[in-house]
């Protein structure tokens, strides 16, 4: 009898540790799995008025930030400035001056991996460790995040929002990355847009896609001239974002 009251004790203390075990299983599957609605991402600002906000993304290239900055100042544009963690904890100085000089500073995970190819939690953990090392060195929260490469598979955007973030993507994409885009080829793409599905892409309020690159800093005063005399103004995602007569965003 004593015997058996034991291995009953046993079975049931086992039984109990896989019942907590599963259950925190299936509670990590329902937090990654869960259904439930996530923001969409922000590809343009429904807006009749003449403004645009160029973006920045950044993870190399700081060689070429001080000329940004000095033909952003000259062309009176306030833009926003995506950056990852790891690039940030290596140029403190540099984001600190692109932040004196009124631009927004804001979230491109930390190591610029592929957001679709991580789990949630992996994600969340790229949002914030980017976020406490921007935290750490302007003494401001970020709170827009650019993914990666544009994806915006369910990992990332759930990722975001859990956070309480907006993930932002593009409008008007320079490609300014590639080889072949040369100073001119990058200002038109601005400028004068090409029709894509047969549709001539709106610039009111559309969010313009850069990077850090020779080109783009020559690209830059012909694109801030010629739009300015078309009457567009440049401002920051936080700005045009109060622009918004839709309340929701164009894809």
């Amino acid at each position: 009898m004593f015997i058996n009251l034991k291995i009953s004790r046993r079975i049931l203390s086992f039984g109990g540790i896989f019942f907590l075990l599963l259950a925190g299983i299936m509670a990590g599957r329902w937090i990654t799995t869960s259904n439930t609605p996530v923001s969409k991402p922000i590809e343009q600002i429904k807006t009749d008025q003449k403004i645009m906000a160029l973006t920045i993304n950044v993870d190399w290239g700081e060689e070429y930030i001080p000329a940004m900055l000095d033909e952003l100042e000259n062309g009176k544009a306030d833009v926003t400035f995506f950056v990852t963690g790891r690039w940030a904890k290596k140029n403190p100085e540099l984001l600190q001056q692109i932040h004196i000089r009124g631009h927004q500073i804001e979230n491109h995970g930390y190591s610029h991996p592929h957001p679709d190819l991580l789990s949630v939690g992996t994600n969340r953990e790229e949002i914030k460790k980017t976020e406490s090392i921007i935290e750490g060195i302007i003494g401001k929260k970020t709170h827009l995040y650019a993914p990666p490469y544009g994806e915006k598979g369910m990992p990332g955007l759930r990722a975001a929002h859990e956070l309480g973030y907006q993930t932002i993507l593009w409008t008007l994409d320079t490609v300014d990355w590639r080889p072949e885009s040369t100073p001119e080829i990058i200002a038109k793409r601005i400028i004068n847009p090409a029709i894509r599905f047969g549709i001539k892409p709106n610039k009111s309020g559309a969010i313009v896609l850069m990077h850090p690159k020779a080109n783009t800093v020559k690209a830059l005063p012909v694109i801030l001239k010629q739009l300015t005399l078309e009457g567009y103004i440049f401002q920051t995602l936080d700005e045009l974002i109060t622009y918004d007569q839709s309340g929701d965003t164009t894809s």
